[in-house]
């Protein structure tokens, strides 16, 4: 091989992708760039930030719940799939899985995820704009939401998903916070707007270095740190994100650990497939959301070296990696009629969408097929309890160096 061909050869083979993906770009793959998800997601970011731009911030000081045993500044939701027991209508709610209650109290919930989506589009409006409009307003949500005295959260979620008669709070109501895993995302990237002061910026991590202290040490975010399927993970993801935000060295390698040695092993079957969440009643949506929340831990926390905590190439003792978790949904994600487990008893027909476990395995195992898939599907859900399961909207956040 003479020096002309060698260097028209390891021009060929790419350069490595920034955060935490390590995939060679090949000329003929159609991998994609931040430049390219910023073409393809202009307009529907401007549409949404532009109308967000005419809406104040909106926390859960603003309504309140008789049901709940917390303060004004306290988050409250009631878990989903609880209802009144017919045969005992003042006793203690039953559980009726996959099906929700519409007379729960949902507005501190709908108030969060709000957040996490009029944040992360702003925060995209300026990115690829640079217009100080979308990265001020941002700004002006996340002091209402975790700095102004009359309007904060209180930073921890003692009483989420509670249940009537059984329960004020729960472990698993911290998978609520999962929509600010995205709010962190863009924060970051706003800390090089100048729409928020250097304090400012040093008060934010220290409200989200307080929560992820409340879910390391309380019995609810203890609880809910070892739980075996879909809220384990989310715990997980959560934590990756508020360690990676706060700068928390010891909480990111936590994460690293429960991957390896809780979250694959506990979750993934030896065909790729997450029994736990084939078991459920909606076992289609609790497997695509699974499969995005694990992605999220790879793309948060993942290594890029040769090490253990290179999470994307993590192996089992049966060889199993993350990515044979995404080959065995994919073809059920490319046609759903080839699902051969039960549909969801709700909102089956409302998936897929446009689920960023593709994009993120497609960088980080050089998978052009993963992209040209993602490609094709549906950026924006239109159902809420969709929405409430789709916690990654926002690819250019996530493609675009911090």
């Amino acid at each position: 091989m003479n020096r002309r061909t060698f260097c028209a050869s390891a021009a060929a083979l790419g350069v490595l992708t920034r955060a935490h993906t390590f995939a060679a770009f090949a000329p003929t793959a159609p991998l994609i760039t931040a430049a390219e998800v910023a073409r393809i997601d202009r307009d529907r970011i401007l549409r949404a930030a532009d109308a967000y731009l005419t809406q104040p911030p909106i926390t859960l000081t603003a309504s309140s719940s008789p049901r709940s045993s917390g303060g004004k500044h306290d988050y409250f939701s009631q878990g989903d799939y609880w209802w009144p027991d017919p045969k005992n209508r003042t006793g203690p709610y039953i559980r009726r899985d996959g099906y929700s209650n519409p007379d729960n109290f949902n507005d501190h919930r709908a108030a969060l995820i709000r957040l996490s989506l009029h944040v992360p589009a702003l925060v995209s409006a300026w990115l690829i704009t640079k217009d100080p409009r979308y990265a001020n307003h941002a700004a002006l949500h996340l002091r209402a939401w975790f700095l102004s005295p009359d309007t904060r959260m209180n930073p921890n979620l003692q009483y989420a998903q509670a249940i009537l008669g059984v329960s004020t709070g729960r472990g698993t109501g911290i998978i609520d916070t999962l929509h600010l895993i995205e709010v962190t995302r863009a924060a970051r990237h706003l800390e090089k707007s100048n729409a928020l002061t250097p304090a400012e910026f040093t008060a934010l991590r220290a409200w989200f270095s307080q929560y992820l202290d409340w879910m390391s040490t309380s019995t609810n975010g203890k609880e809910e740190e070892f739980a075996k399927n879909n809220h384990g993970a989310c715990w997980v993801a959560q934590a990756a994100a508020f360690a990676v935000f706060t700068g928390n060295k010891d909480a990111q390698a936590l994460c690293r650990e429960r991957f390896r040695k809780n979250l694959m092993p506990d979750q993934l079957a030896p065909d790729g497939s997450f029994p736990l969440e084939l078991a459920r009643t909606k076992p289609y949506s609790y497997s695509l959301f699974d499969l995005d929340v694990l992605a999220i831990v790879c793309q948060l926390v993942s290594t890029t070296d040769s090490s253990p905590d290179n999470l994307w190439q993590f192996a089992l003792p049966n060889g199993n990696r993350y990515q044979k978790a995404v080959d065995f949904m994919f073809p059920f994600i490319q046609d759903k009629s080839k699902w051969p487990y039960p549909h969801d008893v709700e909102y089956f027909d409302d998936l897929p969408n446009r689920q960023p476990s593709l994009l993120f395995a497609g960088l980080a195992y050089n998978q052009p097929k993963y992209i040209a898939l993602w490609r094709t599907l549906s950026p924006d859900p239109k159902t809420d309890e969709i929405i409430r399961n789709f916690p990654v909207r926002q690819p250019i956040l996530w493609i675009t160096p911090v």
